[in-house]
């Protein structure tokens, strides 16, 4: 009996495969070399749009709001909404926020030992010199909390509110 998993296999197999000889009575058949591959290639391009339209983007199911605050000039604080899918982590919210709203933008670095290091928002970046730093808190049903992990740890739940705040040191 074969199961659905041996029939897929199957199915998958004989798309991604070369394709077939040329038939002995096509006109192709004669520049058999030139034309085989060109088939491949075409067949080729044909898998890679299929497989463009069966991969379904993810859905962003867990929205929070990002708060960026500026406790060095005490500037007007600004609020976003956006979202993640499940399990996300809050470095691909950000970015999904920054393609889609043209009023946030940040930056940051990747440090080879802790990763993703927060560097600008909105223009504003953090600095030695002026002893400046992006800190990074989250706000629950009941509580502020300082992250312990970066952009690229944290995963959001539901309706959190996290608070880029831009402060000295």
């Amino acid at each position: 009996m074969m199961t659905p998993a041996f029939l897929s296999v199957a199915l998958l197999l004989l798309v991604l495969l070369p394709g077939a000889p040329a038939r002995k009575d096509s006109p192709e058949s004669d520049s058999a070399e030139s034309n085989s591959d060109e088939s491949i290639s075409a067949e080729s391009n044909s898998v890679e749009s299929i497989s463009a339209e069966v991969a379904p983007t993810p859905n962003c199911v867990t929205p929070f709001s990002i708060l960026v605050s500026n406790s060095v000039t005490n500037t007007p604080n600004k609020t976003y909404s956006t979202c993640v899918v499940y399990r996300e982590i809050l470095l691909g919210g950000m970015r999904r926020l920054q393609e889609t709203n043209k009023g946030f933008r940040f930056t940051y670095t990747e440090d080879p030992n802790y990763g993703p290091y927060l560097q600008s928002v909105n223009g504003l970046k953090g600095s030695t010199k002026d002893r400046t730093y992006w800190e990074l808190l989250v706000k629950k049903a009941n509580e502020t909390i300082r992250l312990n992990v970066g952009i690229g740890c944290f995963i959001p739940s539901e309706n959190d509110q996290i608070i880029l705040n831009f402060k000295e040191y």
